[in-house]
């Protein structure tokens, strides 16, 4: 029993403790759920959300700011206007499946052997490589990937078995089909299939089908953020688009006045202004990395007024700067300030060890050959890349480097494909091979590689030459 003494008068309090008893006992879950609430914010504050857009074979000049398109892509501005864009970011090649494997391992195409483009039922990428589903998902992010894989089509081997709670989409490239327009018999072999966590929901993709896969990606997408709202999450959207056979959804059919490709960047545009949105409606854009990248590659100049413009050298399947240089806006308001540019170099390989630092994620367990270059990316005083340089590579050639501040670049020997004739209407045009001798370009006053200056820099081609010659034994001596 308690007394409180009051001047001269004690009073007898019994009764009052045990209601004060009770009163703290009843506190008691709440003053712990209010801990619990704590600690999910803390850890979800550590762990920010990652967004990552990844066009197929756009070009440079698709979309403003970067370029000047006849056809409006307000999205694509309204993110440069909230982040920053990046005009020297490479992948280390010009196609297709090691393009991705290269931004999803952080490793380049001569390390994980991953070459050109997959075909339907290759194995592809191998798991001894993890992807970015696989390290942020161990790190507890929910995954998502709605579009186009291209990195295995066997059991195992694919979007679902590699790190990827939630997908949707192909398996590889929407023009191998039985509509492909120079190899119908052989592409027909295979039906292009549409797959949904980790099944077959249509068997057999048709035109109609593809008008509907870049709605029905974002549609996915967005869905996805809506329902991971309360949790960090990973969300990877590869469209199948604008890869030829170009499609657009009916909304878009006829709108950009230009033709069909003018069409289909309307819709990609449209894409990213609903996971923008998104992101917004559901107060998440503090804490979202938001990542778009226009393009795996260059544009497929064959297919003419099917492929975007590109103001560079060359395209798809080629590594000068028409192939291998592609736009990236990043966005992420807690450090990037709004709405500015930058030349800083840097590549795709970069991207899996930047996110990894960002999110507090342990690295992969393999070796892999990016790094994290964030001070680059918020443009931290005093930055400076990490690497000495950057390889570019064609199927399992290396035919060049370039050195890492991205000025420096030079083209080892080799045959390169050039434009003979373009297609109309989705048909493809034609190429023919040139030999390039060992060359070397000075890409801050020549960015379109017109003027080889190895007579006029020769220790920096010897040093490059050097660097060159050191990746090739390194990882393609087998």
């Amino acid at each position: 029993m308690i007394f409180f003494k009051m001047g001269t008068k004690k009073i007898k309090l019994k009764k009052f403790r045990c209601n004060f008893t009770y009163l703290i006992l009843a506190l008691i879950p709440f003053a712990v759920l209010g801990c619990k609430t704590d600690t999910a914010n803390d850890s979800k504050a550590s762990k920010p959300n990652v967004v990552l857009i990844f066009l197929d074979d756009g070009a440079f000049d698709d979309f403003a700011p970067f370029g000047n398109p006849q056809y409006p892509t307000p999205n694509v501005e309204t993110l440069a206007e909230e982040g920053r864009s990046f005009y020297n970011f490479y992948v280390p090649q010009a196609v297709c499946s090691a393009s991705r494997a290269a931004l999803l391992t952080g490793s380049y195409p001569g390390r994980t052997k991953v070459f050109g483009a997959h075909g339907p039922g290759e194995p592809g990428l191998d798991p001894q490589f993890a992807t970015m589903g696989e390290v942020l998902q161990k790190n507890g992010y929910k995954t998502g990937i709605f579009g186009k894989w291209h990195l295995g089509d066997k059991p195992g081997h694919r979007s679902h078995d590699r790190g990827f709670e939630e997908s949707s989409g192909l398996m590889y490239s929407n023009d191998m089909w039985s509509g492909h327009p120079e190899n119908p018999e052989y592409w027909g072999k295979w039906p292009l299939q549409y797959w949904k966590n980790g099944e077959v929901v249509i068997d057999s993709v048709t035109a109609q089908h593809q008008t509907e896969l870049t709605k029905w990606y974002t549609q996915d997408a967005v869905s996805f953020i809506e329902k991971n709202k309360d949790e960090p999450f990973f969300l990877y959207l590869p469209h199948s688009m604008p890869h030829v056979p170009v499609f657009a959804g009916e909304k878009f059919q006829g709108k950009s006045g230009t033709g069909v490709y003018g069409d289909v960047m309307m819709e990609l545009d449209w894409s990213v202004g609903q996971v923008n949105d998104a992101i917004k409606k559901n107060g998440l854009e503090a804490n979202t990395l938001f990542v778009f990248i226009a393009s795996d590659n260059g544009p497929w100049l064959a297919y003419g007024d099917h492929a975007g413009i590109t103001r560079f050298r060359e395209g798809k399947g080629t590594i000068f700067e028409g192939g291998v240089r592609n736009p990236l806006i990043i966005k992420y308001p807690e450090e990037i300030k709004a709405g500015t540019i930058t030349r800083k170099t840097f590549s795709s390989i970069d991207i899996l060890p930047t996110i990894c630092k960002l999110t507090n994620t342990p690295l992969p367990e393999n070796e892999i050959d990016g790094k994290d270059v964030w001070d680059l990316i918020v443009d931290k005083p005093g930055a400076q890349n990490p690497h000495q340089y950057y390889p570019f590579s064609n199927d399992a050639n290396l035919q060049g480097v370039m050195s890492s501040d991205g000025r420096w670049k030079l083209h080892l020997r080799h045959p390169y494909r050039t434009l003979s004739k373009a297609g109309v209407g989705g048909a493809p045009g034609s190429y023919y091979q040139e030999d390039l001798d060992t060359t070397l370009y000075d890409l801050l006053h020549d960015p379109y590689e017109k003027g080889n200056v190895i007579d006029s820099y020769p220790e920096k081609a010897k040093e490059l030459l050097k660097l060159a010659i050191q990746h090739q034994e390194k990882f393609y001596t087998e």
